[in-house]
């Protein structure tokens, strides 16, 4: 729990969650279920979800409320979070603490994280945690960059030389879409197998990752990128040197990654 909301108060001193924006779940592990269990509300009621996933069945998640501050997390944890468990079937979750003692409900993105969840714990069971925030200059790229995945993953490789090594595969792009619908839910989740970060046009960015550090890391980095990207662009100068493709491909072997082949001219 204090990793969690340490990751949801370092977003709020970033500036990236006006108001009730953005949204965060972990899926614990059964060691820190056991330990949480004693403060567990019992007989809650089950609610069900629009999709069902048979890999979250018994399953427990922290999550982020509906409408809640990301200021607040940090001040009133039991009233901003909650722990839901997912049940038998993966089709129905209840919350068994905090979120008002279960008077509220989790994050109204909360069927898309579990739809990707799944798709990341089949793919690889170390994936734990899921972040949906609003940093500024990435949104701020959205209207200057084409909204393809090449361009945004090249601009931000080329900027900054720790991008490749910590995002080798590079970042999906989607075009702006109603926010918590079906069509976002379903178009981030046929990205998600490949892509540990999806940017959405004009509104933000998800990230996955294995714990709380990678998965803010890798949005910081993102961001950080962004950001110097931006302030190039404020110049109004010409690029006149960046990181070619050559020397991108020469921090594979001394950091171990493989460079997504297909953002490599």
């Amino acid at each position: 729990m204090s990793g969690f909301i340490r990751l949801c108060n370092d977003g709020w001193t970033q500036g990236w969650h006006e108001r009730n924006g953005g949204n965060a779940t972990y899926r614990m592990k059964p060691e820190e279920v056991d330990s949480c269990r004693p403060f567990f509300i019992e007989g809650g009621d089950w609610i069900a979800l629009d999709v069902e996933m048979e890999n979250l069945a018994g399953e427990y998640f922290i999550t982020t409320g509906t409408g809640k501050h990301f200021n607040n997390v940090i001040l009133e944890p039991e009233i901003s979070l909650g722990i839901t468990e997912i049940n038998e079937k993966g089709n129905a979750y209840r919350i068994v603490w905090g979120l008002n003692n279960g008077k509220d409900r989790p994050t109204s993105e909360f069927p898309t994280h579990l739809l990707n969840h799944s798709i990341k714990k089949a793919a690889n069971p170390e994936y734990r945690m899921i972040y949906h925030a609003h940093p500024i200059h990435l949104i701020a790229l959205t209207f200057v960059l084409p909204l393809e995945s090449k361009a945004f993953t090249k601009a931000l490789w080329k900027t900054m030389t720790e991008c490749p090594i910590i995002f080798p595969h590079g970042i999906a792009v989607l075009p702006w879409m109603v926010p918590g619908g079906v069509e976002i839910a379903k178009a981030t989740s046929a990205l998600v197998g490949e892509f540990d970060a999806v940017v959405w046009a004009h509104h933000g960015i998800f990230c996955m990752g294995t714990n709380f550090d990678t998965t803010f890391g890798l949005m910081h980095t993102i961001e950080k990128s962004a950001a110097i990207y931006m302030d190039i662009l404020h110049t109004g100068k010409p690029i006149l040197q960046t990181i070619s493709d050559e020397q991108l491909l020469q921090l594979e072997e001394p950091y171990n990654v493989k460079l997504n082949r297909d953002f490599i001219d």
